[in-house]
């Protein structure tokens, strides 16, 4: 249990002990500063501590968002603070001063909770202090400006506020108006009976490999299954990030799951469509597989450049702003434009909704044919925008965005080794020449008949040529494209060489190998998102890095018949899913383990 340290005289009325109960603490009452400092250093070091002044008048929930939030090691609302274990020395240094300054005299006129708060500050601690809104967190001075503050109290439905708060900012058309309008008060039932998020996403993900199984069945009313059952999963989905803002229930485990399940809900009812295609006899493996990778690659678009730009700085007097951003801004300034925009973007909620209508009524085929067909323009627009954002916008780029797209590019041993002969190739540009090594790979895999040696020419050029990420810090205008064409070239090359082996399974095999690689470079993603750094380095040196693997997956192919080269790529895809699932579980559920949120645009 918590603690709250309520200080100050209390006032007749007020509600304040048992606010506090309601959100989890204990409640311990202090006379003076001296005893506030006895009560502090009562408390458990390992339980959160809050001191709360008695006068308080508020909103229960501008408590709960000040006081109850995990994942800010210090936070604060006027006249409350509230403590973890990892800032408890802050705390205690701070109070110290208080009641030194204080002398032990009575407290009853004096607001200890702001003081400590100011004195964190000056002691450079970031106090998170959330905002608020039409809440209401103060401290009266006098009996007037407490009856003031409490009708300011009454004005506003409290429960009304944390629902619409309980929703994500910025959403697509479909969950804001479709999903949202109700799905909020699920999270509601839930929180009350207390069901965890965890609970609710491991739920959806139960539901959408169900929904695989469905469209596996190969039936039309398994395929309507399906499409439903997708459906309400993407609502599960949504109700457990609702959970999480509702009740602040967040936790490091809790946004690694959601992270990684939502992907693999997605790519597991790709490989339940295939599977439903196939038995009525109809190959879809490559169009799955085609839909795996364009939408990989278009997240990796979005995490690179994301990374490379959050915290770019002007370059002397000149301005960050572009024009194409300019336009942007403006365009985000009309209602339709907004609203627009969100949705050719594809992104979960739209894209799913898609998908669940198209298999329902339609064809596996179609459904991916239509898949492919939006992925790509969305892929096209958003990456173009960005290209030209970063042509036209003039910044420098920090060593910690370069060293996150050097991490995400996943360069291996290889790339390593050679990177003291790559120091001339790397000023022609990192973006061009990845480009121009990751073309010659998946052309020569496409153009030259299964078995010939012309690809491994093409993947010998490829592994000469990665180095080129590592040999200088990637600042460049473009060079946050790197990843995602090293993701291209890979992906591309195996479902290449797997499409022209022309042998079944090896598809199938194939999509298991992209899908082990992909979950390796969303791992390193959320990792970085969380300043965790990159996974280990000997896990990149095991799985051979990008241009490792392609170069072993193009001779494989050269010295192989189709049917062993299908028996290689399965063995190849269970090693690499093994190795990454067991390193990447063992960090997660560690102690060290960052909390990442995705409060940004759905993907």
């Amino acid at each position: 249990m918590s603690t709250a340290i309520l200080t100050g005289q209390p006032v007749p009325g007020s509600s304040i002990e048992g606010d506090l109960r309601s959100l989890g603490f204990d409640v311990r009452l202090a006379s003076d500063a001296g005893d506030t400092g006895t009560l502090l250093a009562a408390v458990p070091a390992d339980q959160r501590v809050a001191v709360v002044d008695a006068r308080f008048v508020g909103h229960v929930h501008a408590l709960r968002l000040g006081l109850t939030d995990p994942r800010f090691p210090v936070a604060a609302v006027p006249g409350a603070v509230s403590v973890q274990p990892a800032a408890r020395r802050a705390l205690t240094l701070a109070m110290a001063r208080e009641t030194s300054a204080a002398g032990g005299v009575a407290i009853a006129t004096e607001n200890v909770a702001d003081r400590i708060v100011t004195a964190l500050d000056a002691d450079g601690v970031d106090v998170h202090r959330p905002e608020l809104g039409t809440l209401v967190a103060a401290v009266p001075a006098d009996p007037q400006q407490r009856n003031e503050i409490r009708q300011a109290v009454s004005a506003v439905d409290d429960e009304a506020v944390r629902l619409r708060s309980a929703v994500k900012a910025r959403d697509g058309f479909f969950t804001t108006h479709f999903i949202s309008p109700y799905s909020r008060y699920i999270a509601r039932w839930c929180a009350r009976r207390g069901l965890t998020p965890n609970q609710v996403t491991t739920a959806s993900l139960l539901t959408a490999l169900i929904a695989a199984g469905c469209a596996a069945t190969g039936t039309r009313a398994g395929f309507v299954a399906a499409g439903l059952l997708l459906l309400f999963s993407f609502v599960l989905d949504c109700v457990d990030g609702q959970i999480a803002r509702y009740s602040l229930q967040y936790s490091t485990l809790g946004a690694w799951l959601d992270a990684t399940f939502d992907r693999a809900k997605e790519y597991a009812y790709y490989a339940g469509l295939a599977l439903g295609a196939a038995r009525g006899g109809d190959d879809v493996w490559a169009l799955a597989l085609g839909a795996m990778v364009l939408q990989t690659c278009r997240h990796v678009v979005d995490f690179s450049f994301n990374e490379a730009n959050h915290d770019a700085t002007a370059l002397g007097t000149l301005s960050l702003a572009s024009p194409t951003a300019a336009l942007s801004d403006k365009l985000d300034s009309v209602g339709w434009t907004v609203w627009l925009r969100r949705m050719i973007v594809l992104p979960i909620g739209e894209r799913w909704a898609m998908i669940a209508v198209l298999t329902a009524l339609t064809t596996p085929r179609i459904t991916f044919y239509a898949l492919l067909i939006g992925c790509a323009f969305a892929a096209t627009y958003t990456t173009a925008g960005r290209v030209l954002r970063s042509l036209t916008r003039k910044a420098q780029r920090t060593d910690r965005a370069a060293k996150a797209l050097a991490d995400l590019t996943d360069s291996g041993p290889l790339a390593e080794l050679l990177t003291r002969f790559t120091r001339g190739v790397a000023s022609l540009g990192p973006a061009y020449v990845a480009f121009v090594a990751g073309a010659l790979v998946v052309l020569g895999a496409a153009l030259a008949p299964y078995g010939s040696w012309w690809p491994v020419l093409g993947a010998v050029i490829y592994v000469l040529l990665s180095p080129v990420a590592l040999a200088r810090p990637l600042k460049g205008a473009l060079d946050w494209l790197v990843p995602p064409i090293y993701r291209a070239a890979e992906y591309g090359t195996v479902l290449v060489l797997a499409a022209k082996a022309e042998v079944n399974g090896a598809l199938p095999a194939a999509f298991g190998l992209v899908a082990a690689v992909a979950y390796h470079h969303y791992d390193t993603v959320y990792r970085i998102r969380g300043n965790a750094g990159a996974p280990p380095h000997w896990l990149v040196r095991a799985i051979g890095g990008h241009e490792g693997r392609t170069l072993l997956v193009v001779v494989l192919a050269a010295l192989l018949t189709a049917a062993q080269f299908k028996v290689a790529l399965t063995a190849l895809a269970v090693a690499v899913a093994l190795l990454v699932l067991v390193e990447s579980i063992r960090f997660w559920v560690s102690s060290g383990a960052p909390a990442v949120h995705d409060e940004g645009e759905p993907a």
